[in-house]
């Protein structure tokens, strides 16, 4: 029975390596009470496999490690599915949160990922290897990974698309 117990054991420290945590952003929060303030911590984490799933958690806990794990615990609640073709998206999106406006752009092979911050660690985690980002309006990481987030729900599969040759198909079966 110790061998059951222990591959058991083995499969659950398996499960958890196999996504990649990052931490973006770790900000000191304050509350003030009749004492003075009251410190906690926000913490903005971001965990993908690197095979096109990919989420970002921000939670607060009464110490830094603390709010990484809550954090990590909301990052694997949401994750996304990011729709690559050949390493690269499919097509150019943008998306705006708050202040942040980020711009996607796909990239030939052996670009690499023109991206800062936030949205390159993201990109990393989600698996896409080339592609060029502009992050306009805001530096507020918050804002940029939600944005970023936006950007990459907002990505339509090439086989998905509507063209003309479509809409020449449908109308034919429609006058017959």
């Amino acid at each position: 029975m110790d061998n059951k117990d222990n591959s058991r054991k083995n499969d659950t420290v398996f499960a958890e390596k196999a996504f990649d945590e990052k931490t973006l952003d770790i900000g000191r929060i304050a509350r003030v009470v009749k004492g003075g303030r009251r410190f906690r911590f926000r913490a903005l984490v971001v965990v993908g496999d690197k095979k096109g799933k990919v989420g970002i958690g921000v939670a607060k806990g009464a110490d830094v490690t603390a709010a990484v794990t809550k954090a990590v615990e909301v990052a694997k609640k949401n994750f996304i599915t990011v729709k690559t073709y050949k390493g690269t998206i499919p097509h150019e999106v943008q998306a705006k949160v708050g202040g942040s406006n980020i711009l996607l752009k796909p990239a030939s092979v052996g670009t690499g990922l023109i991206a800062g911050g936030v949205v390159r660690s993201i990109l990393e985690v989600g698996g896409v290897s080339d592609i060029l980002s502009k992050s306009l309006g805001s530096s507020s990481k918050l804002n940029t990974a939600y944005a970023t987030i936006e950007a990459l729900k907002q990505l339509v599969e090439s086989k998905d698309w509507i063209t003309n040759q479509d809409k020449k198909k449908t109308s034919k079966k429609v006058e017959a």
